[in-house]
Order: C-alpha cells, then structure tokens, then sequence
C-alpha cells in the first residue's frame, strides 16, 4: 500500500506542477484577452508592417478579431 501511495504523489505532483507551468503561459491569456490585445496595441503602434515583413509572406493580422 505504501509503494502505491508513493508512486501516485509522484505523478500527482508531476501533474500538478505542469498545470502550474501552463496556467499562465496559455490558461491566462486565453482568459484575459483585453490586456494581451493593449499590451500588444502599445508594442506595434510605431511598427511598419510593411518595413518589417519579408517578402511573399502574408501581412500580420489581428489574432483576436473574429473571424
């Protein structure tokens, strides 16, 4: 019973932990999207797109507009 008890702390914390490291890479930017997109209005408001983007490829779009 022991060993059991064991082995299932083990991969509890292990699973634990990688929920931890994902919350807020991925869960909370997907569930907070009004500060991602003003954080990212200030950061490209002085880029040229055109100036930046090479050639033959397509032109960056807003990734929150709907579609």
């Amino acid at each position: 019973m022991s060993r059991n008890r064991t082995i299932t702390f083990i991969f509890g914390g292990f699973i634990t932990a990688v929920a931890a490291a994902f919350y807020p890479i991925f869960f909370y930017p997907l569930t907070h999207p009004d500060e991602y997109q003003k954080v990212q209005s200030v950061n490209r408001s002085g880029i040229n797109q055109a100036d930046v983007q090479p050639v033959g490829v397509k032109v960056w779009s807003d990734p929150y507009k709907p579609k």
